[in-house]
């Protein structure tokens, strides 16, 4: 299952739900500012994320620049305090499911997260489409007697 991380007043989250609305594709939203994020999934995103927390910090988040924050200094377990403290510092949205991981909104990237049995007709184009009607199994007739 798909869970995204959003902010209420995010337009990049906003496109994201929207993306998957279009794609019908099911996911669990968790709002930053209403849900406390739990130690293991903050954890999970930390594990995930490719380059650490410069893939999941916002160095231009307030609590950032006018604080005086040393993330590489922490601890794992004082990181997590910190965000669970301050989620305003979490990019967003964060978007993942059992296998991928993204942060942002990046209309190709999010392709992947497209259930790979939908994905060839996801990117297929009216023209360009297999004919489906030869693909119907064609109802047996009767001899009529």
């Amino acid at each position: 299952m798909i869970r995204i991380y959003t902010a209420p007043s995010c337009a990049s989250c906003r496109k994201v739900k929207s993306w998957l609305k279009e794609h019908n594709i099911a996911y669990v939203e968790k709002n930053i500012f209403s849900t406390i994020l739990r130690k293991e999934e903050l954890r999970e995103l930390l594990e995930r994320s490719e380059n650490g927390t410069d893939d999941i910090i916002s160095k231009r988040s307030k609590v950032i620049k006018e604080g005086n924050v040393d993330l590489e200094s922490m601890t794992v377990n004082e990181l997590i305090q910190f965000i669970q403290d301050h989620p305003s510092v979490l990019k967003r949205p964060i978007i993942m499911d059992e296998r991928r991981f993204q942060v942002g909104y990046n209309s190709e990237e999010i392709r992947a997260f497209i259930p790979r049995e939908l994905r060839h007709l996801a990117d297929c184009e009216n023209t360009k489409c297999p004919p489906f009607e030869k693909l119907k199994i064609k109802e047996k007739v009767s001899p009529s007697a």
